[in-house]
């Protein structure tokens, strides 16, 4: 049976060595919850999405479950002070490579950053975890693990709040500083490991299990990378992509292979034996789902922010609450394992986290207020301190041998990480599941599309347009140019991108904004965004509309030309008139003197027919004498001529006078002719001042059209500041949708750990058993 050296431990190191450890183990712990609440601010700094972003995080976790076999296996065999010493040191180099990743502005420089903090970090804990187990007695162990799970608690919500600090100090700029911070603790604890640590070692020396460990480790990253792929939400279509597929197909084939070789190992890295002990197996899917369960709280920074509308960076602030109230039930945790034995804690842990998460989904996420996130985060730490990793270690080691306590925890480790790698692959996937209707809820909640404002120069435009219209020729004149679909512009910009038929797309950058925005820049983001939609809309729509005018312009401008000819022909014609009325009137005054004659001529032909008459009347009277028939009839025959004369001279004048009269109906009817085209002169003249008048206004609203876009624009940004609170309402509603969603699964995980607890027998029965 193999054995661990134990060197007796100098009573006045005794405090260092525990210092030391649990530095180590607090900054390893450091180093995940550090980063979560400046997760989303590396994101954009990086420009990378959520989807592609978690990997910072679950990166960190794959290989961390990976190193962890090996590196217990490593310090069974070559010690726990090298192996832990090796350890600190990496984790310290990859904190540096993580740190110069933001001046290289590289987020695959990142990631090896953090490759290289995970395997050192993989060796950190389950080094930890032995020593304090194994080291103490049996009495206090459960107090020893508690510490240990009290700090790696601490450390891992704590991260949070540190990440806050970091990012208040340095500037969301320097986010660097949360990865250098640990620098300074690894270099003490490197020092202090050289000075004090002792060096616990399996007494039996076997060969390495070279083949087995390769192999664990290509079927853990195959089996983790694939289910991370892997889309929940859309199952049976992502296990046909190939970046899921095949790395399940070689995890899977693989298996097989790796048993049969741990079956034939002197020095298994992982003992299948542990498969054939329902106790041991119940406690590794447990430790699988606590890991699951764990990492919910990854995103309990991000859901303070946008639940209490804090901008990003500061809800790391609010882990502390959960911190204190894990960091403090885990030693408790530890002293009610030895009393109580661990199966009743870990159920009260169960209990406690399920009402956290359920009490976060359906209260906190619908009644957002700072009581209610208080609550979920004092429940969630208390329930997280109890389950988190005392119990489960205890279990662990109640049912293996001492010297495989490296080992042991090691493998209880690399479960929990397994579930601490899945889930945020799941978890995430609620929140992209929410943002991806983000995009819908914000375009419902943006104010309308802006209508036109109105020019003034449009009402006295209208009022024109209104009288011209009356007129036919005008509408002739005009042909298809239609003045009044002109007055009723349009903006015509397409802000609506949730629709299929829209042509409009944002810009990389811009989409990056909104992706990253959270609840209190979202109004800005949406802003920016209305920024270059009317950038993008408005020259096309201003140059369509003034193309339209422009057209109004040139149809009045016809239209002028055409009422300017048509006076020239009236106004000559006028004088045609006047030419012809002055002829008219010449012959009109001839006529009147020729008439005048006639009259004067008439009168004296009837004096000499008067005279004729009584000549001949007295001739025959006898009254000059005896009666001459000669004379009287010569006086007769003069009468006749003389009357004849007469009657033709009656007829010209009548004549004359009858021509007088059509000549001065002709000069009436010129004159009346000529009154009529002046008077339709004075119309066409007002109808032509009316067209220049409209012309004018239409050549200053063409001028005017792009001030009055920048009038709706700036309209528009003042509607979407005034609707900030409707804009921040609707996008934390649908984000805490998510956030509810996410929690839930917290609780649904909870739940199956507790009815797996139903099927694990008491371990203070396993202790009376062993001393009965």
């Amino acid at each position: 049976m193999n054995e661990t050296i134990k060197k007796p431990m100098k009573k006045e190191h005794l405090g260092w060595i525990m210092a030391i450890y649990l530095i180590g183990l607090f900054v390893g712990a450091l180093s995940t919850g550090i980063i979560t609440p400046v997760r989303t601010i590396i994101q954009s700094s990086l420009g990378v999405d959520d989807q592609l972003g978690i990997w910072m995080i679950t990166i960190y976790t794959l290989f961390y479950a990976a190193i962890i076999p090996i590196a217990g296996k490593l310090a069974d065999r070559h010690g726990r002070k090298l192996v832990f010493l090796i350890s600190i040191i990496l984790f310290g180099a990859g904190s540096v490579i993580c740190g110069l990743s933001a001046g290289a502005g590289s987020f695959a420089m990142l990631l090896i950053g953090r490759v290289v903090q995970a395997i050192g970090a993989g060796g950190i804990m389950p080094i930890a975890t032995a020593e304090f187990g194994t080291s103490f007695p049996e009495e206090k162990r459960g107090m020893a693990l508690g510490l240990v799970g009290g700090v790696y608690g601490i450390a891992n919500v704590l991260g949070a709040t540190a990440g806050s600090a970091i990012i208040d100090i340095f500037g969301t700029a320097n986010w660097e500083w949360i990865f250098y911070i640990n620098v300074p603790f690894c270099i003490l604890v490197i020092i202090g490991n050289i000075i004090f640590i002792p060096n616990h070692k399996s007494e039996a020396v076997y060969k390495i299990d070279k083949f087995g460990t390769l192999l664990m480790t290509v079927i853990i990253l195959a089996l983790l990378y694939g289910l991370k792929n892997i889309d929940f939400f859309d199952f049976l279509n992502s296990l046909t992509q190939t970046d899921v597929y095949p790395f399940l197909i070689l995890a899977i084939i693989l298996i097989p292979l790796f048993v049969l070789v741990e079956k034939r190992a002197e020095d298994p890295i992982f003992h299948m034996e542990y498969m054939k002990n329902s106790q041991i197996l119940v406690t590794l899917i447990m430790g699988l789902v606590v890991g699951c369960s764990m990492m919910g709280m990854i995103f309990i920074p991000q859901f303070a922010e946008n639940a209490l509308k804090i901008s990003t960076g500061n809800g790391g602030y609010f882990i502390i609450i959960l911190g204190l109230f894990a960091g403090a039930a885990s030693p408790i945790s530890g002293k009610l394992i030895d009393r109580f034995g661990s199966k009743p804690v870990l159920g009260a842990g169960f209990i406690i986290s399920i009402a956290g998460a359920l009490y976060l989904a359906f209260v906190a996420t619908k009644f957002v207020n700072l009581i209610n996130v208080i609550i979920s985060l004092i429940l969630i730490g208390l329930g997280l301190g109890l389950s988190m990793g005392t119990p489960l270690n205890y279990m662990m080691l109640r049912h293996t041998k001492d010297e495989e306590s490296n080992s042991a925890l090691a493998t209880l480790s690399l479960i929990r990480s397994i579930g601490t790698a899945i889930a945020p692959a799941i978890m995430v996937g609620f929140i992209a599941q929410a943002g991806a209707t983000m995009q819908v809820d914000l375009m419902e909640a943006l104010p309308d599309i802006p209508e036109m404002p109105t020019l003034e120069q449009t009402a006295e435009l209208q009022t024109i347009v209104d009288d011209l219209s009356e007129s036919e020729e005008f509408q002739e004149m005009m042909g298809d140019t239609d003045i009044n679909s002109m007055l009723n512009m349009d903006m015509n910009m397409d802000f609506d991108m949730t629709s299929g038929d829209s042509d409009f797309e944002l810009p990389d950058d811009l989409l990056k904004e909104l992706q990253n925005s959270d609840v209190t820049t979202i109004v800005p983001a949406c802003k920016d965004m209305a920024e270059y939609m009317f950038a993008a809309n408005t020259p096309a729509v201003i140059a369509d509309i003034q193309a339209g005018i422009q057209e109004g312009i040139d149809g009045i401008g016809d239209g002028i030309n055409g009422v300017n000819s048509g006076i020239t022909e009236m106004k000559s014609g006028i004088s045609e008139m006047d030419s012809g009325s002055s002829e008219l009137k010449q012959g009109i005054a001839g006529i009147g003197q020729g008439i005048t004659g006639m009259q004067s001529g008439l009168a004296q032909q009837d004096e000499a027919i008067a005279g004729i008459k009584q000549g001949i009347a007295a001739a025959e009277s006898g009254a000059m004498g005896p009666v001459n028939q000669e004379q009287v009839d010569q006086m007769k025959s003069q009468l006749e001529q003389l009357t004849a004369a007469r009657d033709e001279l009656a007829g010209k004048l009548s004549q004359s006078q009858s021509q007088k009269r059509e000549m001065e109906s002709a000069y009436n009817q010129m004159n009346s002719g000529k009154s009529e085209l002046n008077s339709a002169i004075s119309q066409a003249e007002n109808q032509r001042d009316k067209m220049v008048r409209a012309q004018e206004l239409m050549i200053d609203m063409k001028d005017d059209i792009p001030a009055l876009f920048d009038q709706a624009e700036s309209d528009y940004m003042k509607a979407i500041d005034a609707d900030s609170d409707k804009i921040e309402g609707v996008y934390q509603k649908t984000l805490n949708k998510g956030f509810k969603n996410m929690f839930i699964c917290v609780a649904v995980f909870n739940i199956i750990g507790f009815i797996l607890l139903l099927f694990y027998k008491d371990d203070r029965n396993i202790v009376r058993r062993k001393e009965d």
